[in-house]
């Protein structure tokens, strides 16, 4: 009948506990990369830190000045947006798969110990 009450013992965070109880309030995981406002910018922003994606956005702004054009404009245009697209669609899907997961989560029953 006794009751066994583990204390994580934390060191240096004992000391200050009244500063990390209001940092970490709540238990809340939260394992998404996005929101709806930075999706775009973020995702765009990763998207071009890969060679190939620079590559074919390097192919297009050169295809804008008439004296280099070797294509049509849009021609060159296309096979970066379908390639960026496509992983817009992939992480945005990953993401909400994430999110949902994190609701499932955050949002199951726990056993508190408290003193």
């Amino acid at each position: 009948n006794k009751w066994r009450i583990v204390f994580p013992n934390n060191g240096r965070q004992c000391k200050d506990w009244k500063q990390v109880s209001t940092f970490y309030s709540g238990n809340r995981i939260q394992t998404t990369k996005y929101t709806w406002f930075t999706f775009l910018p973020q995702n765009l922003f990763e998207q071009f830190h890969r060679l190939g994606n620079l590559y074919f956005f390097f192919l297009v702004v050169l295809n804008w000045f008439p004296q280099v054009e070797v294509f049509h404009r849009e021609i060159t245009m296309l096979p970066l947006i379908v390639v960026l697209l496509a992983s817009m669609i992939k992480d945005a899907i990953e993401d909400y798969r994430k999110y949902r997961f994190d609701k499932t989560i955050n949002f199951s029953k726990t056993t508190v110990y408290d003193k």
